[in-house]
C-alpha cells in the first residue's frame, strides 16, 4: 500500500512537523497518532475509510517518520508541538486515538482541553502499571536507578532487530505472516539511524516514566471525564501486557473493547477489522451527542 502524503508544519521554535490530512475538515477531528516504531504511515491502511466519517490527522511525531527532531524532545515537547498543529489547523472537537508512545502525547493534549475530547481509541496504550508486563523490568530499573548500564540495558531494542521484533514480536507465525514487507521496518531503522533520532528514542524511554507517574492523574481524568472510548487490543503484543485491558475496562466501564488476534502493529495485520470499528464508533458517539443535544 502506498505511503501517504506528508505536508509539514514549520513550529515556533523552528523545527518542522510533517502530517496527514485526510477528509473534510467540517466533519469531527480524528487525532492518529503512531508509536515506535514508526509513523504516520502506520495509519495508511485505516485513513481511507475514516476519511468518509471524519477529518483525519496523523502526525510523524518529532524525530519518527519526515517530521525534524527537536532539540529537547520529552512526550509534554511532542505534546506541544501537534497542539500547535491542530491549533494551526483550527481543529476543534477532536477523537484521539491513544497507542504506545503516542498515549503520553494524546492524554496531555485530551486532559489540557478534556472538553473537547469526543471519545478515546486505545489500542496497546497504558494508563494503569497492569501494563507494564516482565519486559519493562530493565526500563523500570533504568527509571529507579539511572546508570550507564541500566540505560544500555533499557535502551536494547533500538537496534534493527529491535525494530523488527516491533512489528514481528510474540505472533504467531500464521499472524507474522501477514506483516506485508520487510520494507515498513526497514524504512523505520533508516530514519532512526538519521542525526538526533537515537537521541530521541533514548530521551522517550526515559520520559516514559514520567508518563508512568502520572497514572494517578489519568485515572482522575477519566473518572471525572467518562470520555466515550473504544478499544482495539493486539493480544500478542509482547510490550503492552494483556493485563491492561482489564484496567482500562474498570476505569471506563462503559468502554466497547475487541481483543484481536494481532501484534504490537494491530493496524499492519488487522486494519480491515478495525477500521469499520472505528468508523462505527466515530458515527454512534455522534449520533448520541445529537440526541443528547435535541434532549437539551
Amino acid at each position: 500500500m502506498p505511503l501517504l502524503p506528508r505536508q509539514r508544519l514549520r513550529l515556533s521554535g523552528g523545527a518542522e512537523l510533517a502530517y496527514v490530512t485526510a477528509g473534510d475538515a467540517a466533519r469531527p477531528a480524528l487525532l492518529l497518532l503512531h508509536g515506535f516504531p514508526g509513523s504516520a504511515d502506520y495509519f495508511r491502511g485505516v485513513a481511507p475509510e475514516l476519511s468518509r466519517v471524519a477529518h483525519v490527522i496523523a502526525p510523524d511525531l518529532p524525530g519518527f517518520g519526515a517530521s525534524d527532531v527537536l532539540p529537547a524532545p520529552s512526550f509534554p515537547a511532542f505534546s506541544q508541538a501537534v497542539s500547535e498543529l491542530l491549533d494551526r489547523l483550527a481543529v476543534g472537537p477532536r477523537y484521539i486515538y491513544l497507542h504506545d508512545f503516542g498515549a503520553p502525547v494524546g492524554f496531555d493534549i485530551a486532559m489540557r482541553a478534556p472538553e473537547q475530547v469526543l471519545g478515546l481509541i486505545v489500542q496497546n496504550a497504558n494508563a494503569h502499571r497492569t501494563g507494564l508486563g516482565p519486559p519493562w523490568a530493565p526500563v523500570i530499573d533504568y527509571w529507579t536507578r539511572p546508570n550507564p548500564d541500566n540505560e544500555a540495558a533499557a535502551t536494547a531494542h533500538l537496534t534493527f532487530e529491535g525494530v523488527r521484533n516491533g512489528y514481528l514480536g510474540g505472533m504467531p507465525p500464521d499472524v507474522a505472516a501477514k506483516i506485508p514487507a520487510a520494507e515498513t521496518w526497514e524504512e523505520d531503522w533508516r530514519v532512526m539511524q538519521l542525526p538526533g533520532r537515537m537521541e530521541t528514542q533514548r530521551a522517550l524511554v526515559r520520559d516514559y516514566g514520567n508518563h508512568v507517574a502520572r497514572f494517578d492523574e489519568l485515572a482522575a481524568y477519566l473518572a471525572r471525564w467518562r470520555p466515550p472510548a473504544l478499544m482495539l487490543w493486539a493480544r500478542h503484543d509482547p510490550f503492552f501486557d494483556l493485563a491492561e485491558v482489564l484496567s482500562w475496562m474498570q476505569a471506563l466501564p462503559r468502554m466497547e473493547g475487541h481483543v484481536l488476534d494481532a501484534g504490537h502493529k494491530l493496524l499492519e495485520t488487522h486494519a480491515e477489522t478495525a477500521a469499520p470499528l472505528m468508523a462505527d464508533f466515530i458515527r454512534q458517539t455522534r449520533r448520541a451527542a445529537s440526541g443528547m443535544a435535541d434532549f437539551a
